[in-house]
């Protein structure tokens, strides 16, 4: 039975609106977050919005969010945004500047899902503040990881994983202490080619790429679950993020995407966290942190756990897992170079002048050039790490007519 005094109580202990800003909006990250916002207007206020160019999706979140503030990055937009926002006193900014004071407004808590290597001045621009920063963007942990985490840590500032199987990771951790942890283990569903041949893969369409059996993401992170590249971005995100090194992070393959990460302990026990394949579940982790939040997603029933699965990632069709581990024992610029060669890859696959399989051929090939010019140290700071990044995207590109006759 709930008394009055009892209510009393709990209203005294409601925790005070957090201000909340969501750097990349309209994109699958950024929506989900906006429709956990929705349903819970009294605990959330929001400071910031960003997008890359779409303004009338941009303007509708600003609005139904009540922001204080919009950016959108294509400077040319400015006049459109604001036409958007008329009327509604909400702030209108163009350009990666106004992406970045975005970021450095006064908000308790960032979302940070900008992708690609344009994430990365606006995420640290966050991490400077020393506010919470969900983190949704990989580039910023596989482009410059190393500082990413020092610049953290000389800040205060709290980085929560966004990534299904990094978030698992980081609640299964929470079982025991850090000193503890043996090993960490990262699933993968294996994309739509798990069971193909590699001839068959070989032969992919960019339409067949883009079926993935499980989760609804954007075109190039759906090719990168196809190449498994997007697992090989994960174990060098897990190296940073958690401090261990790549002998002591797996992947395995879990059709069933229901087991998200694993953690065995120095006692012989593996605590995994489990959930439907939904990314609010793990937004929804970051959001309420350190309190749990109500959440929308399907709950999973005992018989679908009835017959999990775990096979071992076939390296040799998926070549961009063991690439992923060389750059990690690498370091340096490695995985700098390796992240900007698989986006030129990518979008030469989407747009059809590369093959399937020359995806990650493209990538060793960029690698095996970067260290035959030179190009291997760490990047020192965002400048350096967008140079980097530049000069290995041309290099990819000079290299797409050699490695695309095969």
């Amino acid at each position: 039975m709930t008394t009055t005094a009892s209510l009393k109580q709990r209203k005294a202990k409601a925790p005070a609106p957090r201000s909340v800003s969501i750097l990349g909006a309209t994109g699958s990250i950024g929506t989900s977050t906006i429709d956990l916002l929705l349903r819970q207007p009294d605990r959330y206020k929001v400071e910031a919005i960003t997008a890359q160019r779409n303004v009338e999706a941009l303007a509708k979140a600003a609005i139904a969010l009540n922001a204080k503030f919009a950016a959108v990055a294509e400077p040319d937009k400015l006049s459109a945004l604001k036409d958007a926002l008329a009327g509604t006193g909400i702030s209108a900014g163009a350009g990666e500047s106004a992406v970045i004071e975005a970021a450095a407004r006064p908000a308790d808590w960032i979302m940070a899902s900008i992708s690609g290597a344009a994430g990365l001045a606006p995420t640290m621009a966050a991490v400077e503040r020393g506010a919470s920063v969900a983190i949704a963007n990989k580039e910023c942990l596989v482009c410059a990881g190393g500082l990413f985490m020092r610049r953290a840590a000389a800040r205060n500032t709290t980085i929560l994983p966004v990534d299904s199987e990094h978030n698992a990771l980081f609640q299964a951790m929470a079982a025991g202490l850090r000193g503890d942890v043996r090993r960490l283990i990262l699933t993968a569903s294996g994309g739509p080619f798990r069971t193909w041949t590699a001839d068959a893969i070989n032969a992919a369409s960019p339409e067949q790429a883009l079926k993935h059996p499980n989760w609804s993401m954007g075109a190039k992170v759906t090719i990168d679950s196809a190449t498994l590249m997007n697992k090989g971005l994960e174990l060098i995100e897990a190296h940073h993020l958690f401090q261990m090194p790549a002998a002591s992070i797996d992947a395995y393959v879990h059709p069933q995407s229901i087991v998200h990460g694993i953690v065995e302990f120095r006692d012989g026990s593996f605590i995994a966290q489990l959930g439907a394949p939904d990314m609010r579940i793990p937004i929804s982790h970051c959001l309420g942190w350190p309190d749990r939040i109500d959440e929308p997603a399907r709950r999973l029933t005992l018989e679908e756990m009835s017959s999990l699965t775990f096979e071992a990632p076939d390296l040799v069709r998926f070549p961009a897992l063991r690439l992923a581990r060389e750059v990690i024992e690498a370091g340096g610029a490695a995985p700098t170079i390796l992240n900007a060669a698989n986006e030129v890859a990518v979008a030469e696959f989407l747009d059809r002048r590369l093959g399937f399989a020359a995806i990650p051929a493209l990538v060793e090939a960029t690698l095996n050039e970067a260290a035959r010019t030179g190009m291997v140290n760490e990047p020192a700071s965002v400048e350096e790490a967008l140079a980097i990044d530049k000069t290995a995207r041309s290099m990819a590109s000079a290299l797409l007519p050699v490695v695309s006759k095969g």
